[in-house]
């Protein structure tokens, strides 16, 4: 027999609404802000902060498209637009010289260092702030609990 859905009262329609809505502005918010000081994309910043946090600035192709939910696809042209820039390079990866790793260059990481503070202030402006620490919190909570939830879906991956 199928379950019977349980559909979301008004009050949780007009949320789900604002959230969907909202977060879509934001990261439409926090793209443009970069693309318009630095001509980087938000997916450009986030690679260049995950590679800045990794050791030897350097990560495997295939551990970005997982931590980011990316396709493979797409962070190899990602990647590739970046190496023009000469933000990364590629090259083999150095334990086993059988995948690619990505490595960021000295021009990267200063463009991340000038970017950083318009991203953060972005984050700051139109969502931290916005809120009370302790809605903050809360809002971490559920997105930890969605991240737990979905993660099942994503196996191999760190997701936070």
């Amino acid at each position: 027999m199928a379950e019977e859905t349980r559909w979301l009262d008004a009050d949780q329609q007009r949320d789900w609404r604002a959230f969907v809505v909202g977060v879509t502005l934001l990261l439409d918010r926090l793209d443009s802000d970069l693309r318009r000081d630095f001509g980087l994309s938000l997916a450009e910043y986030e690679i260049l902060v995950r590679l800045s946090e990794s050791p030897g600035r350097t990560l495997r192709m295939a551990v970005i498209a997982d931590a980011l939910r990316h396709s493979r696809s797409r962070v190899t042209h990602t990647i590739s637009r970046m190496e023009q820039a000469g933000l990364v390079v590629r090259e083999q990866c150095s334990e086993d010289g059988r995948g690619i790793q990505a490595r960021m260059t000295d021009a990267g990481y200063d463009l991340l260092v000038r970017a950083a503070p318009t991203h953060v202030n972005g984050v700051r402006d139109n969502l931290v702030d916005l809120a009370t620490p302790a809605d903050f919190r809360a809002v971490g909570r559920v997105m930890h609990a969605v991240t737990d939830r979905l993660a099942g879906d994503h196996p191999g991956s760190d997701l936070r």
